[in-house]
């Protein structure tokens, strides 16, 4: 693609300048590219732990709820490349028809932000919430987005073809509803890689998705990190107590409360005996004793 296609699309640099507080690696597009060990360590936390993460940095409004999921129980993790659509007006449809004819772009505006994609994304769609002549995706948009991507979509309307889209295993999805029309004549693609607000999150591209039974939360790529490993943090000392107060050692009132010197002392130790066996990557377990004092 020769030239910028929409009028919304940011531009490469235009992306790396919203998401300056990212350091690391980046895609050509400029979307920051947080490592895929990361992404696969991100689909073990719970929605709380991101959200409570995410606030406590002044992050309010990214989470949003009231999803149908495609795949009920399984997880959706990867970096989004976002697209915004908006009720057609004939005119302005025609010059990004000419526009995108310039670029390279082939087949219906639908398909262009699909061709971009690479493994490990997620497209968020922004359809304003459409569910009549709301699907953009069927079962065959579908089975080319999970070709390209190895994910599911996050998608702000309904989706058609259920059937067939429940018979890709991995394409775990969250919409708005499901409808048997089809939306290409009603909507026109405004912009891809550009800011889209997703019920009340503004979602930028490469922002990590989580998305689970009880919603989806949109990380800025630079906190993801610090989520992940609070919710290691915190799913190992739930499991520490556990065990302890099954053993009798402590009691509630000890758990359950600000843990004294000689307890988190214990959890110390009990992770350096069992590092192994825990449900969290030997290196990061590493990591965090060499980061504690006791």
């Amino acid at each position: 693609m020769t030239e910028k296609f929409c009028p919304l699309n940011l531009t490469p640099e235009e992306i790396i300048d919203y998401t300056r507080e990212w350091t690391g690696e980046r895609f050509a597009d400029g979307r920051p590219k947080v490592p895929d060990a990361l992404i696969e360590r991100v689909r073990k936390v719970t929605i709380t732990e991101a959200w409570g993460v995410l606030r406590n940095e002044g992050y309010h409004f990214q989470y949003e709820g009231n999803w149908l999921c495609t795949h009920p129980g399984q997880v959706l993790a990867g970096r989004a490349l976002t697209a915004m659509y908006m009720p057609r007006r004939p005119g302005m449809r025609q010059i990004m028809e000419e526009k995108g004819a310039r670029a390279g772009c082939i087949g219906d505006q639908i398909s262009w932000p699909i061709d971009m994609l690479v493994p490990g994304d997620v497209y968020v769609a922004d359809v304003y919430g459409k569910i009549e002549q709301g699907p953009i995706i069927g079962d065959n948009l579908a089975t080319s987005i999970y070709a390209k991507s190895g994910n599911g979509v996050v998608h702000d309307a309904a989706v058609r073809d259920l059937d067939g889209i429940k018979e890709i295993s991995g394409f775990t999805s969250f919409v708005r509803g499901w409808h048997p029309s089809y939306a290409s004549p009603t909507i026109m693609l405004l912009g891809v890689n550009c800011p889209v607000r997703i019920g009340q999150v503004t979602v930028m591209p490469g922002d990590v998705v989580l998305g689970r039974e009880d919603g989806v939360v949109f990380i800025p790529a630079h906190l993801v990190e610090k989520v992940v490993k609070t919710s290691e943090l915190v799913q190992l000392r739930d499991r520490f107590g556990k065990q302890r107060l099954s053993e009798g050692i402590y009691t509630p009132g000890q758990i359950d409360t600000r843990w004294e010197d000689p307890i988190e002392r214990d959890f110390s130790q009990w992770l350096e005996a069992h590092m192994d066996e825990l449900p969290v990557p030997k290196a990061a377990i590493q990591e965090l004793l060499k980061e504690r004092t006791w």
